[in-house]
């Protein structure tokens, strides 16, 4: 039988050394891996190309989440956690599996079973697809709040702070996003931004713009009946007759 390769990106020690444990119990299983924060975890997983990893949600830097949104490498994923249950029901069918912490060998036991599962119809499969396409669809469709952002440029991965963020311009398919420390575009819509960001700091002032009102030094007339957005950076976002509407409720006035 083939080796299955494993990576562990987790940055408890003690977790790490336990799922290794685990893992002897599973000769099929190689541990190509281990590394203790989601920086060094994305670069092996698309560098190695494990077979699956065993991923922690809550990591400095870099969560196990942000991770998988821009791991260009597909493993089947098995997340570990300290999340509550009913947190984790929402992916818990596009995972292989969570193991919720701290976990016992019988549970351990149990991830393993669906995940040489999922391994071999994977390897029956034309397409061979793994959860993760599934995992980012969900999250992108779900309430939860942005507080960071993930972008890959130029080989680096970025992680900017929502806070920092100027105002968002809509192009194409892509949204390029402003800071003081440059541009940055990711590949995602508007509507996306407009549901996830604070709406208490971001506005959507036009059909192509949102604009954090913080960051906002005075608002001048332009053309008509529209508005245009002079930010502190000097940058200008237009605005339209609904996204004033929307201004004068936030900012009352």
């Amino acid at each position: 039988m083939t080796s299955k390769k494993i990576i562990i990106v987790e940055d408890e020690r003690p977790a790490r050394d336990l799922l290794k444990t685990y893992l002897e119990a599973f000769p099929e299983m190689e541990v190509i891996g281990e590394y203790d924060n989601g920086f060094d975890g994305l670069k092996a997983i698309n560098e190695l190309k494990p077979d699956a990893i065993f991923l922690d949600v809550q990591m400095p830097k870099l969560t196990g989440f942000e991770l998988l949104e821009v791991l260009e490498h597909q493993p089947e994923v098995i997340f570990t956690t300290a999340y509550d249950q009913f947190a984790i029901r929402a992916f818990e069918r596009n995972a292989v599996d969570y193991l919720l912490k701290p976990f016992s060998k019988e549970r351990f036991k149990e991830a393993m079973v669906k995940l040489n599962s999922r391994l071999e119809t994977k390897e029956g499969s034309a397409k061979g697809e793994s959860g993760i396409e599934k995992i980012r669809q969900h999250f992108a469709e779900s309430d939860e709040k942005l507080h960071r952002v993930v972008i890959k440029k130029s080989g680096k991965i970025h992680v900017i702070s929502t806070g920092d963020i100027n105002f968002l311009e809509a192009q194409d398919d892509y949204v390029m996003i402003y800071t003081d420390e440059g541009k940055y575009l990711k590949q995602q819509t508007m509507k996306y931004f407009e549901q996830h960001l604070d709406n208490q700091q971001f506005v959507r002032v036009h059909r192509s713009y949102i604009a954090n009102i913080t960051c906002i030094e005075r608002i001048e007339p332009y053309e008509k009946s529209n508005f245009v957005l002079i930010l502190k950076d000097g940058n200008k976002v237009p605005v339209s007759r609904s996204g004033m509407q929307v201004l004068r409720e936030n900012l009352d006035f």
